[in-house]
Order: structure tokens, then C-alpha cells, then sequence
């Protein structure tokens, strides 16, 4: 499936990259190690949905959180690509949700298990407008926030992200070759909380540079 957005027209994303554990703070709230390098897994492509769309509860979930980051579109191929030289692959940003079925996840933990069942539910990537990447947009200093029915709950910057925009390119570059329209999903800051059907998520990347809507259903 395409998604047409205005600024990159008949743009077909590729590859979801996710990156876990990237804030001290939401490392520490799930009584996790903070890493020494980033922590990389993938989501299917059929999890993106977009401004609007509604997130499908799993039946086998009984605890699905909300987890806001900036994303990031690649725009060219990428492989081996040093930190200095990351950003000139980047073609945009957005605000997104990596929607984790936290009880599934905790279960998977527990058996040393991959997360890829509690991360890569139909719906579970929710994306807002995209906006075109220049060099005036400092990608380590933007507010990035989500609320619930009009109450905050998570509200942090990109500055505190372990490992920054260039440096989880020229990682995952160096791990996989990375092409135009794959998405990084760059971490969450601390605050994640469950959600439940009826809720009106409201997501927002540098003061409302991008935003998304979604409900839960």
C-alpha cells in the first residue's frame, strides 16, 4: 500500500526501523539497562497507519500502550554512511507512535523471546505529516509529546535521546542497507501509559512542526 503525502507525492515507504530503549528515563521506568549501543527491531509494513486512521486493540493484548517519537524518512540508499555525513540521507520527519502491547512484550522478555508479536500489530505504527528535512531544523533539540483525550502524557526532547539522528543512521547503515522510503522510529521518552478503545490520541513533533490524530477502537 502507497500513502500519498503532499510533500513527497506517490512516495512508497520500505523498512520500519525502531529503536528501543533510546531515553535513559523510559530505559529506567521499565526496569531496563540503559544501552551502550542502540537497540534495533522492525515493525511490519501493514503496522503504519496515518492522520485520522483508528488503533485496532489486539485480541491477545490486555495492555497496549502509547510510545511518541520522531521518525525519520530516509530518501537514498544508505549503507556504511559515517555519523558526519548521516543527515545528508534524510529527506524528512514526523511524529509517530510505536504502539507496544506491553503484556505481550513483558511475556516475550521474560522468555528471552523476540518482540516482534507485541510491536508489529496491523495499526500499530501510526505516523503524522511528514515535513521536508533541511539543515535549519536541529534534530536534537525538538519537543516531542502525545496526549490522551486531552490529558499529557508524555512530553520530552529529542537532546535526551542516548544516541542521536546521525548516529542510529550510521549504525543501522552499517547493519543493513538502508533505502529510500524506510522509516526509523527514533525512541520514546518516559510516560508511556495504556490506552483503551474510545481514546483520542493527539501526537506532536516540535511544537507542532508535525502532529497526528488517531482514535482507539
Amino acid at each position: 500500500m502507497t500513502h500519498l503525502i503532499p510533500d513527497f507525492p506517490d512516495y512508497q515507504f520500505g523498512s520500519i526501523y525502531c529503536i528501543g530503549r533510546n531515553y535513559a528515563k523510559h530505559a529506567k521506568e521499565l526496569k531496563n539497562e540503559v544501552p551502550s549501543e542502540p537497540v534495533v527491531f522492525l515493525k511490519p509494513r501493514s503496522s503504519l497507519i496515518f492522520n485520522g486512521d483508528s488503533i485496532q486493540i489486539p485480541a491477545q493484548s490486555k495492555n497496549v500502550h502509547h510510545e511518541v517519537e520522531m521518525v525519520v524518512l530516509i530518501g537514498k540508499t544508505t549503507t556504511n554512511v559515517p555519523a558526519e555525513k548521516a543527515l545528508e540521507y534524510v529527506m524528512g520527519i514526523g511524529v509517530g507512535l510505536d504502539m507496544t502491547a506491553r503484556d505481550l512484550q513483558s511475556d516475550a522478555k521474560l522468555k528471552g523471546l523476540p518482540w516482534t508479536l507485541a510491536k508489529g500489530f496491523d495499526t500499530f505504527a501510526p505516523l503524522g505529516n511528514l515535513v521536508k528535512y533541511h539543515p535549519e531544523i536541529n534534530l536534537s533539540d525538538l519537543n516531542v509529546s502525545v496526549s490522551v483525550n486531552g490529558e499529557k502524557r508524555q512530553s520530552g526532547n529529542t537532546s535526551d535521546m542516548l544516541f542521536d539522528v546521525p548516529s542510529l543512521i550510521s549504525y543501522l547503515s552499517k547493519q543493513f542497507t538502508l533505502t529510500a522510503g524506510d522509516l526509523i522510529f527514533t525512541g520514546t521518552p518516559e510516560g508511556v501509559s495504556a490506552v483503551e478503545k474510545g481514546d483520542l490520541i493527539k501526537a506532536s513533533l516540535g511544537n507542532g512542526l508535525s502532529t497526528l490524530q488517531v482514535h482507539v477502537s
